[in-house]
């Protein structure tokens, strides 16, 4: 009895053992014409096996390159693609440098920092102003979205203030509540509720067809007809 331990590693494991022993008996095929026909025959396989290949774009392509890793390539035939060597295939991507800068409030994120830098560029006075408003709105949802707590506006004024040191201030006037009542409506609407926290939609008690009330009083009510 054979033993998986004691066959050859398995290449690609979504192909199965039998292809790769296919893949192996065509590689022994000394006949170059035949071999590239066999080639051909196990592409159409493996695109059988696995026909959400098809979706990938060179779907082709992507086979013949598995065809050739499954061969450690030593396979010699003749692809309708260019040949990739183990260098460019097995090749790892480039590590993407991570930022290490620090962020002053995490509860803001990044990207509030990144405003209040360009808010700072801003020359502009009247857009300067409105620029600083609309990241103190944003600052306020931010924060009631961090913690269930509500929050005062002097926290964030205090708060843009330092994170712009200094140039950047909100007045009084300015009105950085927009984004959170916004928020705080679609909300309660999400909820289903209307105004004073009931649910929308007709009354009835326990009256659940239409035309009002009555209930078991109509048939007293009713009087028959004599002929």
């Amino acid at each position: 009895m054979e033993y998986n331990s004691s066959r050859s590693k398995l290449v690609l494991k979504e192909y199965g053992r039998h292809v790769q022993l296919i893949v192996e008996s065509c590689m022994r095929e000394k006949d170059p014409e035949r071999r590239n026909q066999f080639a051909k025959e196990i592409i159409e396989l493996m695109g059988q096996l696995n026909p959400h290949l098809r979706n990938i774009e060179d779907f082709r392509h992507k086979l013949w390159d598995h065809l050739f890793i499954m061969s450690d390539y030593q396979l010699k035939v003749e692809s309708p693609y260019p040949i990739k060597d183990r260098a460019e295939i097995e090749a790892k991507p480039k590590r993407l440098p991570y930022p290490q800068s620090r962020i002053r409030f995490k509860h803001y994120g990044k990207n509030v920092e990144s405003l209040v830098v360009k808010a700072i560029a801003t020359e502009d006075p009247e857009k300067n102003a409105l620029f600083t408003q609309c990241i103190g709105n944003f600052m306020k949802l931010a924060y009631q979205s961090f913690s269930n707590d509500n929050v005062n506006d002097e926290t964030i004024k205090a708060d843009i203030k330092i994170l712009s040191k200094g140039k950047l201030q909100l007045t009084d006037d300015q009105d950085i509540n927009s984004l959170a009542r916004a928020n705080k409506v679609k909300a309660v609407r999400s909820d289903g509720r209307g105004e004073g926290g009931r649910h929308k939609g007709g009354g009835g008690g326990k009256f659940r067809h239409g035309g009002g009330g009555g209930g078991q009083n109509r048939n007293k009510n009713f009087k028959k007809k004599k002929y």
